[in-house]
């Protein structure tokens, strides 16, 4: 099926902003195969056994957006990285339940430029707290993350969703990295 124009698929969004239901029931199939490729990332570096696979994780994702009626969207790229937030969203919920049922459940998580990593070994619940204090301190920063890391979207996409040079995504995303690293190493430190 060949993709929609971006202006298409933003008048959807803007439809289903005004309050057309239908219109994200329309969006959102056009950007399910991408979200399914996001989601697998996602689910790629959790552990062997966990019970979510990417289709639940994408339409637990949609459940959750057509709730809150988020926005607006700047554009397809934008939309893409606020499911990807609302998937890692779902995935922390997850990880502290099952965390409160059994300590220490194991949700390890790689944060560094190889998006697909196959070496787990960050704690999901111990990144989402780091972001929160990177949105609180950098709010710019936090989202290149969401968008770079969770959305996977390149540096391009992710300069043309925050309308920033490319350049300044690379900086930004290289300075929260390295601020991110060391609050992780402070955590396991404790």
């Amino acid at each position: 099926m060949p993709q929609l124009p971006s202006n298409t698929f933003s008048e959807l969004l803007a439809n289903w902003q005004a309050g057309d239901n239908e219109a994200l029931r329309a969006a959102f199939p056009r950007v399910y195969n991408e979200l399914r490729r996001v989601a697998h990332r996602y689910l790629r570096k959790e552990r062997p056994d966990h019970t979510l696979q990417s289709a639940a994780l994408v339409h637990e994702a949609y459940l959750r957006l057509e709730k809150r009626r988020t926005g607006p969207f700047e554009n397809r790229e934008h939309f893409i990285a606020i499911c990807a937030q609302l998937m890692r969203q779902i995935l922390v919920e997850h990880a502290r339940s099952r965390r409160a049922a059994k300590r220490d459940g194991g949700y390890r998580l790689s944060l560094n430029d190889d998006l697909a990593g196959k070496t787990p070994t960050m704690d999901m619940i111990a990144l989402d707290d780091a972001l929160n204090e990177l949105a609180r301190l950098d709010g710019q920063q936090s989202r290149i993350v969401e968008m770079r890391f969770f959305g996977g979207l390149s540096i391009d996409e992710t300069a043309c969703a925050l309308n920033l040079s490319p350049t300044t995504v690379k900086r930004h995303w290289a300075t929260a990295r390295l601020w991110l690293h060391r609050q992780m190493n402070n955590a396991v430190d404790l």
